[in-house]
């Protein structure tokens, strides 16, 4: 018997998981429903042969999904989840990609015998290479969590926790962690113009270099550090870079300042 998905909000997010179930054959679109408001993106959504509503009241009363997706933003997540009560009898798991919600607020509004999982992703999953950490209540099968991952790695890599305690750290590397990479970018082009180069080429290889070595990290096989000292030759260039960037740990302590004060944000929006 085929999975059902009720895929709830198909904004961007919403939007680049199901192609990528699609895409992957994951999912087939007469197995996933779509519910969103926009005309635009439901419209959009029903393009890859799904059936795709306005609103929770449209679902064909024999609908007894697999799952409930919630992609939408945290600001309205009570009020969307309070519209999917009637899946709660516990043969429905549900899943939030909503950013901060904790799994208590989800038992609050839906019960606690529920099956619920919570993820955080981040912004790459849009071209399918996100990070995806999940955690689950009590409540989720060994089953559900595994159509979870599956659903998931359409996205990019999938990492399970058993603290949920642990999401706000997840936040602040892999949730903000985007954002890092982005100004890192921003400022090796403009290293890159400081010292001589034209802008185009400033942003050339202040890209690349950080594309390339991100795959090459993750392809080698090889621990960042091996790869760091492969780089640097004794008394040359790179090291002479590296004497400013890790002197006195540097970089080390910015970084782990910079994702402590995320995390600590992250526990007072929670």
């Amino acid at each position: 018997m085929s999975k059902k998905v009720v895929l709830v909000g198909c904004g961007n997010m919403g939007y680049a998981m199901l192609e990528g179930w699609l895409k992957t054959g994951r999912m087939k679109p007469s197995d996933v429903v779509v519910v969103e408001p926009a005309d635009a993106l439901r419209v959009r959504a029903a393009t890859l042969g799904c059936m795709a509503l306005a609103m929770a009241a449209e679902l064909p009363v024999t609908t007894a999904p697999t799952l409930v997706i919630f992609a939408v933003k945290p600001q309205v997540i009570r009020e969307v989840a309070a519209e999917y009560r009637s899946f709660a009898g516990g043969r429905t798991a549900f899943l939030s990609v909503a950013a901060g919600t904790q799994i208590a607020t989800f038992e609050k509004i839906l019960g606690t015998d529920v099956p619920i999982v919570r993820c955080m992703p981040n912004t790459p999953a849009a071209i399918g290479k996100g990070m995806m950490v999940v955690v689950g209540n009590g409540k989720v099968s060994d089953d559900t969590m595994t159509f979870v991952t599956e659903l998931l790695s359409a996205s990019g890599r999938v990492a399970l926790i058993d603290d949920e305690g642990l999401m706000d750290a997840v936040t602040a590397v892999s949730g903000s962690g985007p954002a890092y990479i982005f100004h890192f970018i921003e400022c090796l082009t403009a290293a890159a113009r400081a010292a001589g180069l034209p802008d185009d080429i400033a942003a050339l290889l202040a890209m690349q270099t950080v594309y390339g070595a991100a795959c090459l990290a993750a392809e080698s096989g090889e621990d960042p550090a091996v790869l760091r000292r492969h780089v640097t030759s004794p008394n040359g260039t790179t090291a002479a870079a590296l004497e400013v960037l890790m002197g006195g740990d540097r970089l080390k302590s910015l970084l782990t300042e910079a994702v402590e004060a995320a995390r600590r944000r992250s526990v007072e929006l929670g």
